[in-house]
This record gives C-alpha cells, sequence and structure tokens, in this order.
C-alpha cells in the first residue's frame, strides 16, 4: 500500500511487530539459530523502509525480550554479538535515511558496551522526523508497568505514562504477530488496551512486502470503537 492508498481509508500510523519465527525459519533451512536472526533483522530493516514508505510514523519491534535470557547461552551470545555489530554497521545508514532510533527495556544486564553503542544510536539520530523505529530490547510489558510504578506517585493514566520507557511512543494503532502464534507475550501491555492485533502465518524472515501492506490494508477496513458502538 502506498501513501496515496490511505487517502481515504483508516490509517494504522503506529504499529507494533512481534518478530517471531526465525529460530523455526532457520530449522526449517538445517540453518544454525543466528542466521535465522540474522535473516529476520535483515527483515526489520526491509519492512522499517516499507513503513516509512507506507506513511506509518512509529514502528515497534520486539528484538528480545526479559524471557529471552533463558535460552542457550550461545544463542543468546550470539545474538549480542549480532545486535552490536548490527547498531554500529546500520545506523549511520539508517540516520541519513531520516530514521530516528529509540531502544526501549531495561539495561540492567546488558554488556556496558553493547549499552554505549544503543546510546550513541539514539543521540546521533535524535533530531529525525520521517519515521521513529522503537526497539523492545531486554523489554518485558510486566517490567515496564513495574518500573514505572516505582516512581508514579500521580493518580492519571497520563501521569503515569509519563513513567514508561518511551512516555512519547504512541498507542499502536495495529499489532502483528508471525509465525501463526496467537498471543501478546508480554509485549507492550499497557500501551496495547486497544489496538487491533493480526496475526500472519509467515515466519518473520518471510514476511514480505507485500504482506505488511495487506496487513495494513486489513486494519483499514476495520471500524475501531474503543469501548464506543
Amino acid at each position: 500500500m502506498t501513501e496515496q492508498g490511505f487517502e481515504d481509508a483508516q490509517q494504522a500510523r503506529y504499529v507494533a511487530i512481534i518478530t517471531d519465527g526465525n529460530g523455526r525459519w532457520a530449522k526449517q533451512k538445517n540453518r544454525p539459530v543466528v542466521d535465522g536472526h540474522n535473516a529476520g533483522a535483515d527483515t526489520v530493516k526491509a519492512r522499517l523502509r516499507d513503513a516509512a514508505e507506507f506513511g506509518v510514523r512509529e514502528l515497534t519491534v520486539y528484538s528480545f525480550s526479559t524471557e529471552n535470557w533463558s535460552r542457550p547461552a550461545a544463542e543468546v551470545g550470539a545474538l549480542m554479538a549480532m545486535f552490536s555489530h548490527r547498531i554500529e554497521s546500520e545506523t549511520p545508514e539508517l540516520h541519513e535515511e531520516g530514521v530516528r532510533m529509540r531502544f526501549i527495556g531495561r539495561r540492567d544486564g546488558v554488556a556496558a558496551d553493547l549499552v554505549k553503542k544503543m546510546d550513541w544510536a539514539q543521540d546521533l539520530t535524535d533530531g529525525n522526523d520521517r519515521i521513529t523505529l522503537f526497539i523492545a530490547f531486554n523489554y518485558g510489558g510486566r517490567a515496564e508497568i513495574i518500573d514505572a510504578a516505582r516512581t508514579f506517585t500521580g493518580g492519571t493514566e497520563e501521569e503515569f505514562r509519563a513513567h514508561l520507557y518511551a512516555p512519547e511512543m504512541h498507542d499502536p494503532d495495529l499489532i502483528i504477530r508471525t509465525s501463526g502464534e496467537q498471543r501478546l507475550s508480554n509485549y507492550l501491555l499497557w500501551q496495547s488496551a486497544y489496538s487491533e492485533l493480526i496475526f500472519s502465518d509467515e515466519l518473520w524472515p518471510d514476511f514480505t512486502r507485500e504482506a505488511f501492506s495487506g496487513c495494513l490494508d486489513e486494519f483499514a477496513a476495520r471500524r475501531r470503537r474503543f469501548g464506543g458502538r
């Protein structure tokens, strides 16, 4: 779908994706699991560019959850090395394309060198406004709510929002989960209260521009009521 296609339809400007299926993709191809994660990272970059063309203003991707530390140590280590390399090598390119990068999640337990690269990427791209890429890294929805509650002394939802990891993030209009699984898996629990949900059968590395466009088309055809009639 192009920006022109949204003129007469409801547009999903704030989209979040649970990028599920990298490991199964690698297993199907008899390849190491890290190959699946690298293929998934390539798909993130490709769909980010599509999102900008489609008029999406914010794209949030679930890259590493607080629960993912329980995976085999070799897989976790390979993931951390991949994140570090890709942040360093791809941030300048995304910066040139007008992407603003934000990392949301806990920093404890993450290597200091990786945290430094995340901060560098955020600082470098902070002034960009074509599209914001929120990367949920060492992230859990319950953890975010607990962390916000620790410092919350107000009484309204908007005051509580100010204590979330990224208060400026809009609630997603649409949450997409790939790989055929149908659950939120502790993702954006506060922000997803009225998000539309679409579950796609494709494994994340196989999630094409056409599949993404199809999800946006399905969202555009829905009627959102927000508790009303």
